[in-house]
C-alpha cells in the first residue's frame, strides 16, 4: 500500500472551488499531500482553506487564462512547499447552445478554459518539473465527451475534451523518458452545481436520469468521492508505468 501514498508529495490543483477540485483537496490532504489550491472565487477559496487538514495548503486565486497565472500557481506551489511533484487540473466550462446560434465568442470560452487552460498549466508545470528532476504526475480532467458527441449543443465542449486527451498523450510522449506522467481523467456525470437539476426528484431530473441510466451499466450518476480512488493513483507512484491514458472514470458508460 506504500505504493499510494502521497506524503509530502507537493500538488497543484486548479478549479480547487469547483466540485471535483474541492473534494480532491480535501482527499489529497487526507492521504498526506501538501497542497496548493488554485480557483478564481476567493470567496470559496478562502472557505475551502479553512477547512480540517487544508491549513498548511497554499492558496492561488487565479484562473490559468494567460501564462502569467499558469507561472504563479507554479510558483507558489514551490515557494511553499519546496517543490512540485504532481498537478490536477480541474478547472473549466461548458457552454451549451446550437452551432447555428452559438457565438464564436463562446466557442472560445469553452476552448480557452478547457484546452488552453490545461496546455499552460502544463507549460508551467512542465518547466518545473524537467528542472526538478525525478519525474512527476500531471492529472487533465477530461470527459467521456472527448470521444463522444451530444446532441444537445456540446460543439465547442466536445472538441475541447477531445483537445485534452490528445493533449495528455502528446506530453506523455514528449516527457517520458524524464519519467513525467501526463494522464486524462474522463467521468461522465457527476454531481455539482452545474448538474444538480439531473439529481432532483421533479419530472425533469427524472426523466434525464432515466434516459442517461439507460446508458450506464451501473445506473448510477457518479458524486465527485468516486473520483477519489483513481486520483491517488494516478498522482502516487502506483502508476509509475502508466501514462499517456485516457482513464473512463463513467459507470460503464463508453463500454456500451
Amino acid at each position: 500500500m506504500k505504493l499510494f501514498s502521497l506524503q509530502d508529495k507537493s500538488i497543484l490543483i486548479t478549479g480547487a472551488t469547483g466540485a471535483l477540485g474541492s473534494v480532491a483537496a480535501q482527499a489529497l490532504a487526507d492521504a498526506g499531500a501538501r497542497l496548493t489550491l488554485a480557483g478564481g472565487n476567493a470567496a470559496r477559496l478562502s472557505e475551502l482553506v479553512a477547512q480540517p487538514g487544508l491549513d498548511d495548503a497554499a492558496a492561488v486565486t487565479r484562473r490559468p487564462d494567460t501564462p502569467a497565472d499558469a507561472k504563479a500557481m507554479v510558483e507558489a506551489a514551490v515557494a511553499r512547499h519546496g517543490r512540485l511533484d504532481g498537478v490536477l487540473v480541474a478547472s473549466g466550462m461548458n457552454h451549451v447552445q446550437p452551432i447555428t446560434e452559438m457565438a464564436v465568442e463562446d466557442f472560445d470560452r469553452v476552448m480557452d478554459a478547457n484546452a488552453r487552460g490545461a496546455w499552460l498549466i502544463c507549460q508551467a508545470a512542465g518547466r518545473v518539473l524537467l528542472q526538478q528532476g525525478g519525474g512527476g504526475s500531471i492529472v487533465l480532467v477530461s470527459s467521456v465527451r472527448g470521444s463522444l458527441g451530444h446532441p444537445a449543443g456540446y460543439s465547442a465542449y466536445c472538441p475541447s475534451k477531445a483537445a485534452t486527451d490528445l493533449l495528455a498523450k502528446s506530453l506523455a510522449a514528449e516527457w517520458g523518458a524524464e519519467g513525467i506522467r501526463v494522464n486524462a481523467l474522463a467521468p461522465t456525470v457527476f454531481r455539482s452545481e452545474l448538474t444538480e437539476w439531473m439529481y432532483a426528484g421533479d419530472e425533469k431530473g427524472r426523466t434525464t436520469r432515466e434516459a442517461m441510466f439507460a446508458r450506464i451499466p451501473l445506473r448510477r450518476f457518479a458524486e465527485p468521492e468516486d473520483f477519489v480512488g483513481a486520483l491517488i493513483y494516478l498522482l502516487s507512484d502506483a502508476s509509475s508505468f502508466f501514462t499517456g491514458q485516457v482513464m473512463y472514470l463513467d459507470g460503464g458508460y463508453t463500454a456500451c
